[in-house]
């Protein structure tokens, strides 16, 4: 039991990366679509590449968006409104004809004519609502048919023979005028005006729930295809009636409900392409960037960006699949790039859009575009914490997508007629969306604790709190660190190396001085020496714990671990060689040991470059008479001890570029000490 803790312990961080690209493939496999993948590209307008093609089931023709339409609207056109009878208000207004006859007639008008008056008013009222009296028009024409409600039965009829209240008046004149009590015009019209009551009125709400119903009885479809029948051929151009049978094809065979056992098949067989693209990624790290996959941080710092855009991607394409272009996926080489180096941005790149395939539609011109988008983002961002770089780049970035849906849209249609401002429009909004890069690169590193070229920037100003501090309490220190730091810039830059990286490092690596600086020769501006009192020892441990002072500083003002790295290692485990000499000159069985830094040694290219302008920088002070020939062996003698003490064993750097920077320091330092030829009297 205890030895197979201990192998978990001493395997923890492999077990992590299992559990991290696991999780990672889990979650992607998740996200993708389950239904079946149609095979086939539909190349509209161009012929059929693939072998003949048979309808592998029995599936319905599609209608096309066009077509739906016009039945939709042609069913508006159509639809017959339903209008209300009120059945009530007919029997109500006959109830009141006697009351409202003796109101209006004096009696010496009613004596005689009574019953005929009364009547003539039932007779006509009979009329005026035997298809009911319209209580306002509406802008339905005259001939056109129309449902008359009454209770639940409804009656088609014209719509001219709803009588509307504009029309009362010529109506009730013309059944007057042809009766036999035409004499009494006037008071009949008062009659029937203080009778008539609306009682027909337009039934919106059972008008629209038809319409709806009718609507919803549209079929999509319009025939079928057999199993078994050929849908297209070999070389046949794929237009017309072709291309709406293939979209039917596709949507129904990524649409069809999958039993059980395909639905796991397909799971299966997602996972095993996610889980294979993911793999081939991790294996590239361990390959080639092994400094990366020992650091677990920065293994889940990648995938988290890879299962990120995945995931807008996703959410995108479920909301409108028009906007998928609007997806900044360039941010994620972008990122990489920031974070680590191009290589590994485009690497990243390429195996995201891969798995992005499965997602969005025409995979293969979105991967076409991705891929072209990423490649350009990668050689035309150089320094990202310019801000000039990053809008030039979104620029290039943008124009490219566009040219590129240029050609395809030529190459499907034929002609730059059918190329639509809104897909134009959607490359531009995410070229705009990349710029977003910054503020998510400053989130990053908040989140993940890791620095990025634009905080390096902003921690070689050398009016930051810190170095100026610095400049304060240890002006020798500071002036020494502004110069290992031009140094280490100029070859940084020959050898491609990190420079911004170097250079912030070189300003930082000494700040452990301010806490003694008098004890450091650069800050001492009197002839007393402060190390005249001590022991050698006791010097040796004040100059040797600048390492460890500058750490502990380092730390209280929270710079990152990349800067710190140059604290720990611009000495590495090298010796204060005068204080050694000195003590041994006192004591013959001196320990090198008791006078050696505490290191670790350089691990990569950088912090080997600040160790050897470090070293070469503070020894050349002590140069009296600087002649070519001696800044030459002056810089060969120190670095060559230092290969000697196997100082750059763990750095990536090799022996041709160790020459490149012994190269540079010879060149600099006759500069500094500005070296002429010297011409003849």
């Amino acid at each position: 039991m205890k030895k197979f803790v201990n192998n978990l312990y001493k395997n923890q961080a492999l077990f992590y990366k299992v559990f991290l690209f696991a999780l990672t493939a889990v979650l992607i496999v998740y996200l993708l679509p389950k239904g079946g993948n149609f095979k086939y590209e539909i190349p509209k307008g161009k012929p059929w590449q693939y072998e003949n093609l048979y309808a592998p089931f029995d599936f319905a023709i599609l209608k096309s968006e066009e077509e739906i339409q016009q039945e939709r609207q042609q069913i508006r056109n159509n639809h017959t409104p339903y209008f209300q009878f009120n059945q009530e208000i007919p029997k109500e207004v006959k109830a009141e004809v006697p009351d409202v006859v003796y109101d209006v007639f004096p009696d010496s008008l009613l004596s005689n004519r009574e019953i005929q008056i009364i009547g003539f008013v039932n007779e006509t009222l009979e009329e005026v609502y035997e298809y009911g009296l319209l209580q306002a028009n509406n802008r339905v024409e005259d001939n056109q048919l129309v449902y008359l409600r009454k209770g639940n039965e409804a009656f088609e009829i014209s719509y001219k023979n709803i009588l509307k209240q504009d029309e009362v008046r010529s109506f009730l004149n013309t059944e007057i005028e042809q009766s036999s009590l035409s004499n009494l015009e006037n008071e009949l019209l008062e009659v029937f005006f203080n009778l008539i009551e609306p009682n027909v009125s337009f039934d919106i709400e059972f008008t629209q729930r038809e319409l709806q119903s009718k609507l919803g009885n549209i079929s999509y479809t319009r025939g079928n295809i057999e199993q078994g029948s050929r849908v297209i051929a070999r070389g046949e151009v794929v237009e017309g009636n072709k291309y709406n049978i293939l979209r039917s094809l596709k949507n129904e065979y990524e649409s069809q409900v999958w039993s059980e056992s395909n639905y796991k098949w397909i799971i299966v067989g997602y996972s095993v392409l996610v889980a294979l693209a993911l793999l081939m990624l991790l294996l590239f790290i361990r390959k080639y960037r092994q400094d990366i996959f020992e650091n677990n941080v920065k293994v889940t710092f990648i995938f988290f960006n890879i299962l990120f855009m995945v995931l807008l991607t996703t959410l995108v394409v479920n909301f409108n699949i028009d906007y998928v272009y609007v997806v900044p996926l360039c941010i994620l080489p972008l990122t990489l790039k920031a974070f680590f180096d191009a290589r590994l941005g485009m690497f990243s790149h390429v195996i995201t859009v891969l798995l992005l395939g499965f997602i969005v539609p025409n995979s293969y011109e979105y991967m076409f575009l991705q891929i072209i988008a990423g490649i350009v983002t990668i050689l035309t961002v150089s320094e990202l914490y310019k801000r000039a770089n990053l809008f030039i780049s979104v620029g290039q970035i943008t124009l490219v997508y566009i040219i590129s849906y240029f050609a395809f849209t030529v190459i499907q249609e034929g002609n730059i007629a059918d190329v639509e401002a809104e897909v134009l429009l959607t490359f531009l909004l995410g070229g705009l969306a990349t710029l977003f890069v910054q503020p998510l690169i400053y989130i990053y590193e908040k989140i993940f604790g890791m620095v990025s070229d634009m905080s390096l920037l902003e921690l070689s100003d050398t009016n930051s709190k810190l170095l100026k501090e610095l400049s304060e309490k240890a002006p020798g220190t500071f002036h020494h660190s502004l110069n290992v730091a031009n140094l280490a810039e100029a070859a940084a830059n020959e050898i491609n190396a990190n420079a911004m990286l170097v250079r912030v490092g070189a300003l930082y690596h000494d700040i452990g001085k301010m806490k003694n600086p008098t004890y450091f020769s650069e800050n001492q501006t009197s002839a007393v020496n402060s190390h005249d009192e001590l022991a050698p020892k006791e010097s040796a441990q004040i100059i040797t714990d600048h390492v460890i002072n500058g750490i502990e500083i380092a730390k209280k003002h929270n710079l990152p671990d990349r800067v710190i790295d140059f604290i720990r290692t611009h000495h590495g485990t090298t010796t204060v060689y005068f204080f050694y000499m000195k003590e041994k000159e006192q004591n013959e069985n001196a320990v090198a040991d008791d006078f050696r830094y505490p290191g670790p040694i350089p691990f990569s290219k950088e912090t080997a470059i600040l160790m050897m302008c470090d070293s070469v920088e503070a020894a050349s002070k002590s140069l009296k008479e600087p002649t070519a020939g001696v800044i030459d062996n002056f810089v060969e003698k120190i670095i060559n001890k230092q290969m000697k003490e196997e100082q750059f064993l763990n750095a990536n750097i090799t022996f041709k570029e160790i020459q490149v920077v012994k190269k540079i320091l010879k060149r600099k330092l006759k500069n500094i000490f500005h070296l002429r030829v010297e011409y003849p009297e």
